[in-house]
């Protein structure tokens, strides 16, 4: 309910879930979409919400939502708009299957052939959908008492029109849209950001919800109801009573029975003739985060979705320039795939004691770590004024060099439980009058 708020494959091709959808099924699956669409907005709103471009008439925002059987665990995983899969067609027809963006299937049947592609790919039955647009996600974030945003760094995008600070901010409707519409931010660009950012927003409205007692008793989540229903569409299927019981059942949750999770992501640009750029996922750990979800059992620490890496990196190697004085080292690194430079020609004849020196400009921390986790045991050092290369300065101690292995799905959609997503507590002022 507060979502509103907020086979193997050969070669690339659109996802197709190689199972019909079950008859029964193991809990309860709710899609909740947001619609891209500008139809009814006058300029005036439109330059509001700082949604002045073309609309799709597609999905903007997909959650699927799990509520286990016995009530005690909620699995939300984002399924990200350019997703590459098999439109569902009419059943017992010649009619050939078609593929394209997962948020195109909305424009070419509305709700239920949105249902009904998400079911093909997923192979997991839909029980209840929910939708709003861009001024029901507003209000209903306005009507909810807003929402908190957060990020360790300043986001801006002028595209959505979002520009906040560092920290942690309680934003009202027009504001958290911004946010959980940006996708050309300065940090992390793209959709599987944004999602994350949808995800955060979702469980700290839940949680703020849950301790305002909003969600408390069927009466309170009636109240809480009603007030959702005022800027949510559902289908036929889904009545108060359903919305009652899910939002009961959610506010029950402890934050570290929730789940929030991306689809893995195999291909970030894949590009269809008449389509653009797609998403392909990773078939074999979308599989496995589906047969999990039918199964009912938790999605996190689960290493068929998410393999533990030995040596994990947060940013990807090839985005890391670097200059490095030893030829030896240098070849390591780009076979690493690091982007290198190979300085040894202008060495010094004597080395500096110890181990090497990761030498680079402040802000460039996240790929610091990640060169570092090739060299473990290196020291690191920031250096103002330093420019935006790195610079490897070898020692005297011998110099191993590891394999790291990058995985975006990580670092913006592995499977986390609520409480490690929520934004942190701002740091209480000390008590006044003591010493």
């Amino acid at each position: 309910m507060t979502a509103l708020s907020c086979g193997t494959l050969v070669a690339p091709r659109a996802v197709s879930a190689q199972t019909p959808p079950a008859p029964g099924g193991r809990g309860t699956n709710i899609l909740i979409v947001g619609i891209d669409s500008r139809a009814g907005l006058s300029a005036a709103e439109k330059n509001r919400l700082h949604v002045g471009g073309k609309g799709c008439n597609c999905t903007d925002v997909m959650m699927l939502v799990h509520l286990s059987q016995d009530g005690r665990r909620a699995s939300v995983v984002s399924i990200p708009r350019d997703s590459y899969v098999e439109y569902a067609g009419p059943a017992g027809t010649a009619v050939p299957a078609r593929s394209g963006k997962i948020n195109g299937a909305f424009a070419l049947g509305g709700g239920p052939l949105t249902v009904a592609t998400v079911e093909k790919a997923t192979g997991l039955r839909v029980d209840h959908y929910l939708e709003t647009g861009f001024t029901g996600f507003e209000k209903t974030v306005d009507n909810l008492g807003g929402a908190t945003v957060c990020t360790d760094r300043p986001l801006k995008d002028e595209n959505s029109g979002l520009d906040i600070a560092a920290g942690r901010h309680h934003t009202d409707g027009n504001r958290t849209l911004r946010y959980v519409r940006a996708r050309h931010v300065n940090l992390r660009p793209g959709d599987l950001g944004r999602v994350r950012r949808q995800q955060r927003v979702l469980n700290d409205l839940l949680a703020r919800l849950t301790a305002e007692g909003a969600l408390a008793s069927p009466l309170r989540t009636a109240r809480t109801v009603h007030t959702l229903l005022k800027t949510v569409r559902t289908d036929a299927g889904t009545g108060p009573s359903d919305l009652i019981r899910i939002g009961w059942t959610l506010g029950r949750l402890r934050a570290d029975r929730t789940e929030f999770a991306t689809v893995p992501i195999r291909l970030f640009d894949h590009r269809v003739p008449g389509v653009g750029s797609t998403l392909v996922w990773d078939e074999a750990r979308s599989a496995a985060l589906w047969e999990a979800l039918g199964a009912a059992r938790p999605i996190t620490g689960d290493p068929r979705i998410q393999p533990v890496a030995q040596t994990p990196a947060p940013t990807n190697p090839a985005s890391v320039l670097v200059r490095v004085d030893d030829a030896t080292v240098a070849e390591a690194l780009r076979r690493n795939g690091f982007v290198v430079t190979d300085t040894s020609a202008s060495a010094p004849l004597v080395r500096p004691s110890g181990p090497p020196v990761i030498r680079y400009a402040p802000g460039q921390e996240e790929h610091a770590a990640t060169l570092a986790a090739a060299l473990p045991g290196a020291r690191l050092e920031a250096v103002p004024g330093h420019d935006a290369l790195f610079d490897v300065v070898v020692g005297t101690q011998p110099v191993p060099v590891r394999t790291v292995t990058y995985d975006r799905n990580v670092a913006d959609g592995a499977p986390v439980t609520g409480d490690r997503l929520r934004c942190a507590e701002p740091p209480r002022a000390a008590p006044a009058g003591r010493s």
